[in-house]
């Protein structure tokens, strides 16, 4: 079975195109490039991984067009297009002659306008993307979730997968809104889950692997084997832990779990849902 990592970044960094990472963050205050990630992924036996936009700028899809033609075990990019344009059809036509992009990401979670999902230009963006085979991520916070199942049931054929569990908050235990929320998000069988960001979540410098338990439980209940996948959002991970460390606190998790769940979660289900050759 292959082994994909679903969920990481590459950047040239840029003070004022990343202006998200704060001085809080020196860590990831550099470059990091496919020959950073690539002896990780060997290391942990990933045989590929999943490019997602860092930048909202039809210049960063490029950028990661452009390194997966390089480097082969990159196997898909989520990009960032405009979804409001008015010529987003055009667009979309001519990102298809990219079989590398496999979907696009919108940051919902900087969003003013909190239920921005639900703008009507927005959806008709969505609308678009399944015609053309293409995955679609949500980025947001927990407070955001809500309005995740008005959002995704107009869409019932459109292949979705939340990010981040929807970035709890792991570090003041906040549980019972979220996993409510969770559950309601899963109901949409066309809804997926990554098991990523969540060493972020928590506190960077004294997080334990018992906080993550009771999230790491909700997900599996609401979403069941066949719809959560491993992400290490590698290199913003190094923030709070190492490649390894972040890779440890699922593989110790389910390693009670059957072979054919465990290689699911760390690999099928994101070939399948990501369409990865």
């Amino acid at each position: 079975m292959h082994r994909i990592d679903a969920h990481q970044h590459f950047w040239k960094y840029d003070p004022v195109i990343h202006s998200w990472i704060t001085d809080e963050m020196p860590a990831i205050k550099k470059d990091f490039l496919p020959h950073d990630l690539k002896p990780l992924l060997e290391q942990h036996n990933f045989n590929g991984c999943v490019a997602v936009q860092a930048d909202q700028s039809e210049k960063e899809t490029q950028f990661l067009i452009d390194l997966a033609k390089e480097n082969d075990f990159i196997k898909g990019v989520v990009g960032w297009v405009n979804l409001l344009a008015d010529d987003i059809e055009e667009k979309l036509e001519y990102y298809e002659s990219f079989t590398v992009l496999k979907g696009f990401r919108h940051v919902l979670q900087g969003e003013e306008d909190r239920k921005f999902m639900l703008n009507s230009q927005f959806m008709r963006g969505i609308g678009l993307l399944q015609k053309n085979n293409l995955t679609y991520d949500i980025l947001i916070y927990a407070d955001q979730l809500k309005y995740v199942k008005p959002f995704v049931s107009n869409f019932p054929k459109q292949k979705f997968v939340i990010d981040h569990l929807a970035k709890p908050g792991i570090k003041h235990k906040n549980l019972d809104e979220w996993k409510k929320d969770m559950y309601t998000a899963a109901e949409n069988e066309n809804v997926y889950c990554k098991i990523s960001g969540m060493v972020t979540e928590a506190d960077w410098q004294k997080w334990k692997e018992d906080d993550f338990t009771p999230y790491l439980d909700t997900i599996v209940e609401a979403f069941g084997m066949n719809r959560v996948m491993f992400g290490s959002d590698w290199p913003v991970c190094f923030l709070a832990a190492s490649y390894k460390q972040v890779m440890g606190i699922p593989a110790k998790y389910f390693s009670s779990f059957s072979k054919l769940e465990q290689d699911k979660f760390f690999g099928g289900n994101a070939i399948q849902f990501y369409n990865l050759a």
